[in-house]
Order: C-alpha cells, then sequence, then structure tokens
C-alpha cells in the first residue's frame, strides 16, 4: 500500500553546486510538502550505516567516501503516492538517461554525482526518514 511520504537527500555534488534552492523549489513546485529538513555532513561511519545495504557491493567504499566528503540535506516529504510520484520527479539514476525537466537531467553530473537519493520503495522511505530524523523533528 502507497503511503504519503517519502525521504530525499540532496547529495554533495548538488550542494556543493549551490543547487539546493533550485531542487527544493523543483520539490515545492511538485505540491511536495516538506516535513522535516536538515543540513548536515555525514561521517564515514553515518555514511556507512545508511548504505549498510549496499555493503557488499563493489561500489560500496566509493559511495561511503563520497557520501561523507560534504554537506548533503536530509528531507522528509508528503504527497499523495509520494515514493512514486517523487521518482517520477528526480529521473534516471543515469542522467543521460533521465527525461527533460527531472531533477536529475537539470542537476545531475554523472550517474555518481547524480544531486539527489530518493527512497526506492514505502518501507525504505520510513526506514531512511527514521534513520535522520526523531518523531520531534517533522512537522
Amino acid at each position: 500500500m502507497a503511503t504519503n511520504r517519502t525521504f530525499t537527500m540532496i547529495k554533495p555534488d548538488a550542494v556543493g553546486n549551490n543547487y539546493i534552492g533550485g531542487i527544493l523549489k523543483m520539490i515545492n513546485d511538485a505540491g511536495f510538502k516538506i516535513i522535516a529538513m536538515k543540513y548536515m555532513q555525514l561521517t564515514k561511519e553515518s555514511a556507512g550505516g545508511f548504505y549498510a545495504v549496499h555493503n557488499a557491493r563493489p561500489f560500496y567504499g566509493e559511495l561511503v567516501e563520497y557520501m561523507s566528503s560534504g554537506a548533503i540535506v536530509a528531507v522528509i516529504l508528503e504527497k499523495e503516492n509520494a515514493v512514486a510520484e517523487f521518482r517520477k520527479l528526480i529521473g534516471a539514476t543515469d542522467p543521460t538517461k533521465a527525461d527533460e525537466g527531472t531533477i536529475r537531467k537539470i542537476y545531475a553530473k554523472s550517474i555518481a554525482a547524480n544531486a539527489v537519493h530518493g527512497s526506492d520503495s514505502d518501507e525504505n522511505a520510513q526506514i531512511e526518514g527514521d534513520f535522520y530524523f526523531s518523531k520531534l523533528e517533522r512537522f
């Protein structure tokens, strides 16, 4: 069953290129409500914990290194059918294959530096949101 919340993270490449405002504008313009938001830098340990599901994959070390290389913006979003709607808004992981007008088509530089993370399921949206935010930090 689809829920009305999803999780996103504006990644270090997009933060470093000053794309936070543009990305948040696209999110708001698409009808999402921001429930929680945090500007922070991940440690290698916290990045490793967040991406623990990938720890056996060959790209895990590089992913942890990259995600702890600069500031990120963690966000919980709300909208009807949030996960699916947000996945449409961000576009394909590979920005060269992303649809025109999507966040990754506009702001991503490569598959690795793809500007934003978006939860891939309702279950993961809950887990990922809980990783970054307490109940008191949600509005």
